[in-house]
């Protein structure tokens, strides 16, 4: 034996149907983990121009949504939600046995995946984020009826490619969207807000841009790190008549903290709105 190291074990064929931002995302992030062969991934998307070149940059196989789903283990479904029943009326006659579907389309629940699908598909609904584009996503996985242990563990270690996945009741697929699926976007915001803070405080703008991204970067690298709750991380910065308290105390008067809670609270409505209209569409499918 040469000791080599023989790679991570291969979980089988997938296909994703949709290879924008999300679903390109998660070709890559599963193709540089070594988790599927690039001729065992099957790729299709409305989008021809798009779909041949993430097939010529990854050396993935392109197809019909049909065809990617017929030839797969497991199917990924990364279109927008209103999408899903159409898809799902058009990849369910020619699913596999034993296939598993995982839709990653916000608020569509698990009642308008398995009722688009036949009767006993195992479903999983998954809900990541953008940050996946780099590996640091953050994703949640709820099971369906028919859904094994077998395929959560496929979808685990899919979406752990891309960063961390966790498991959860679909009661809680709303709150995540409002939360890690959206978070993204507030924190960009609040990185541009910081950088802007800084050139108002004299800073050249791409040096308050660089050191606002990193200072997002590093806290939220404390929490995971240390496990320490956020406040005890704040108090270590906060002394007492210091700078730091002098900023949070401006941050409190102008509702930070309920403008972030009503943030995440909008958006978790918003996706249980999109999740009636997709069942609606589901029924005229």
């Amino acid at each position: 034996m040469n000791g080599a190291d023989p790679g991570p074990e291969r979980i089988g064929t997938v296909a994703c149907i949709g290879v924008g931002a999300m679903g390109g995302a998660l070709v890559r992030g599963i193709l540089r983990a070594g988790l599927v062969a690039p001729g065992d991934l099957y790729v299709a998307d409305a989008d021809r121009e798009r779909l041949e070149r993430v097939a010529a940059e990854h050396g993935v196989r392109p197809g019909s949504n049909a065809g990617a789903a017929g030839e797969a283990d497991t199917i990924i479904v990364a279109v927008k939600p209103h999408l899903v029943p159409a898809v799902l009326q058009e990849i369910g006659p020619v699913l596999r046995p034993g296939a598993c579907v995982v839709s990653v389309a916000a608020g569509v629940p698990l009642r308008v995946i398995e009722g688009g699908l036949p009767l006993g598909t195992a479903a999983i609904r998954a809900m990541p984020n953008t940050p996946c584009l780099v590996g640091e996503g953050a994703v949640a996985l709820a099971a369906g009826r028919h859904a094994e242990p077998r395929h959560l563990e496929r979808a685990r270690r899919l979406f752990g490619a891309v960063g961390m996945a966790i498991e959860l009741s679909e009661t809680y697929m709303d709150a995540v969207t409002g939360l890690s699926g959206s978070g993204p976007a507030y924190v960009y915001v609040f990185i541009e807000a910081l950088a802007d803070g800084g050139v108002k405080a004299g800073l050249p703008r791409d040096v308050a841009l660089r050191l606002a991204a990193q200072t997002v970067l590093g806290a939220a690298r404390m929490v995971l790190a240390t496990g320490r709750h956020p406040g005890e991380l704040k108090d270590m910065v906060t002394s007492p008549a210091g700078t730091t308290i002098a900023g949070i105390a401006a941050l409190e008067d102008r509702g930070f903290r309920g403008a972030c809670l009503r943030a995440v609270q909008a958006a978790a409505e918003r996706s249980r709105e999109l999740g009636r209209l997709a069942e609606q569409e589901g029924a005229r499918t």
